[in-house]
């Protein structure tokens, strides 16, 4: 059968419409039962923590359960493996960060492609690590530090959450522009690298903020810097350690990406529950408390800052020759 030209147009314009409309219609409906958030680390930490904040924002705003599943193992890459594999129907997201950067050099076999294999939705928080040294190190700034340890070259001992985690990296950053020769002593988490701190068994950790500000409060540890690029507002008179050391950053990101092929309705209504909740001072002042600045912004501009990253990171990976346990 022949149709006229007019009418096989028509036909495809129809076609187009309907599936706008039904996309509009999918996005608008979403979500229709429990969201499920991988986290790839055990329950009480930094990222568990950022996971549930999101989740509970996103059940009040978007009046279904976004349900906490951790996952963790191999630095986070179980539960990003897992989620990447998921359907990508908006009902599998994952809490990324940091660690997803790392990994993507540190692990040399990796059953995925990081950056390819996900969608980024949004950031939500970039917080803070707090350079703290046990009080017995006769250091009270940057400076004095790194003449400390440049008189007491491979004695000085730098404890961190484990090999490839942000306290690790942001320590060999700070080794690689400085030039000084400390020990690594990895640990499984931050908790035992922290009583070690304390106990004097190490002498300086870069610890995430949350983790480490009831210790620096209470004095027990000594804060030298924080790693961010400007002052946080939770230790207002902590100095950063790029006002000795330019051009240091180094930082705890967290946001939510899904598989790749999620919907783009589904993303930007995800993305917008996002930005709204972090608009919202009483989240911002909660945020505050844990050391945490907001991380706004569209799934485009998650995607670049996690690519730029991933770059940063490999340099400081293959400077300290890591590998992964």
């Amino acid at each position: 059968m022949n149709f006229p030209r007019r009418r096989v147009l028509h036909l495809a314009a129809s076609a187009v419409a309907v599936a706008t409309v039904s996309r509009t219609a999918r996005g608008q409906a979403y979500p229709t039962r429990p969201v499920r958030i991988i986290v790839g680390f055990t329950p009480g930490g930094t990222t568990d923590i950022a996971a549930r904040l999101i989740g509970q924002w996103l059940s009040e705003r978007l009046s279904q359960q976004f349900v906490i599943e951790n996952r963790p193992g191999a630095g986070s890459n179980i539960a990003a493996e897992a989620a990447i594999n998921a359907s990508p129907d908006g009902y599998t997201l994952l809490l990324v960060g940091a660690p997803n950067a790392i990994n993507a050099t540190l692990y040399e076999k990796l059953n995925f492609d990081f950056i390819r294999d996900i969608a980024p939705v949004g950031g939500i928080i970039r917080t803070a690590l707090v350079m703290q040294v046990n009080p017995s190190v006769p250091a009270k700034t940057v400076p004095e530090f790194i003449a400390y340890a440049n008189a007491n070259p491979g004695k000085v001992n730098m404890s961190s959450a484990g090999i490839g985690s942000a306290p690790h990296v942001a320590g060999e950053l700070f080794k690689m522009m400085t030039g000084l020769n400390m020990v690594h002593v990895p640990y499984r988490g931050a908790s035992p690298s922290l009583s070690d701190l304390i106990a004097g068994q190490v002498q300086v950790t870069f610890e995430s903020m949350p983790s480490s500000i009831g210790y620096v409060r209470a004095g027990t540890l000594r804060a030298l810097a924080v790693t961010t690029a400007e002052r946080s507002k939770a230790l207002p008179a902590i100095p950063t350690v790029g006002e000795f050391v330019p051009g240091y950053e180094s930082s705890a990101l967290h946001g939510v990406s899904a598989p790749r092929n999620t919907p783009v309705e589904i993303i930007d209504k995800l993305n917008q529950a996002f930005n709204a909740a972090l608009a919202e001072p009483a989240i911002k002042a909660r945020l505050a408390e844990m050391g945490a600045t907001v991380l706004a912004g569209s799934p485009a501009d998650f995607g670049r800052l996690m690519a730029d990253e991933t770059e940063k990171w490999a340099k400081v990976v293959t400077f300290s020759g890591a590998k992964p346990e």
